[in-house]
């Protein structure tokens, strides 16, 4: 599902990352874990293509994702890959205060080209799934904190993306919806059949993953 092989990644002197290589099966569900400063959540954007590896001779890197070679795409051709194949679930949400929490759901859909109606029925059912349909047509200020962090989840998923790349999901909630989003992560895998990609200092969380990996000054060392 996810291939990364020699990833390099310099900011000016920086050598944030050394040489990653990573595999992560489908349906695996995986946890980074490390110190801050670390690389994983440099790691993370690579994996997410938000971010590029190093590309010269002596750093090149490859990255494959659902059998594809993310590292051949740019510009549009980039955008669409990211939103067709990959999902975000961030620390702090990232929802549009402007738009309710079923309009946020469905602006992915809508940049893919999904009509109307079809991206709202989609994202319906995701919020009834994930138990918060009653408040689709709330704004984010009117949701607590796992209200908004189930609707990113689902804003995540409404393209069925084959991976979903999270950044401490659940950093910014109590400890009882962060054990809800927990549960949640494992549900959605049995359910949809996703990869995930967790960077986390939950310990928890960490240890409930399929297989947890620690990086150590730019690598993987386990």
């Amino acid at each position: 599902m996810i291939i990364a092989e020699n990833i390099h990644k310099h900011y000016g002197d920086l050598h944030v990352l050394k040489g990653v290589d990573l595999h992560i099966a489908e349906r695996e569900i995986v946890s980074i874990v490390g110190a801050s400063g670390a690389g994983k959540t440099t790691l993370l954007q690579i994996l997410g293509t938000l971010d590029a590896s190093d590309n010269n001779s002596n750093t090149q890197g490859k990255l494959i994702i659902n059998s594809k070679e993310a590292t051949s795409l740019k510009g549009k051709s980039l955008s669409k890959f990211r939103n067709e194949h990959i999902g975000f679930i961030f620390q702090f949400h990232q929802l549009l205060p402007e738009f309710t929490a079923l309009e946020n759901v469905c602006l992915p859909a809508f940049i893919k080209g999904t009509s109307k109606a079809q991206a709202e029925q989609r994202a319906k059912e995701l919020l009834s799934f994930l138990g918060v349909e009653k408040r689709a047509y709330h704004k984010p200020s009117e949701l607590s904190g796992g209200e908004q962090q189930r609707v990113a989840v689902a804003r995540a998923l409404i393209n069925n993306p084959a991976v979903i790349l999270a950044d401490e999901p659940s950093g910014n909630l109590d400890s009882e919806s962060a054990e809800n989003l927990h549960q949640l992560f494992f549900k959605l895998r049995d359910e949809f059949g996703q990869t995930f990609v967790i960077v986390t200092h939950n310990e928890e969380l960490a240890n409930m993953a399929d297989r947890k990996l620690t990086m150590v000054d730019g690598k993987i060392v386990n």
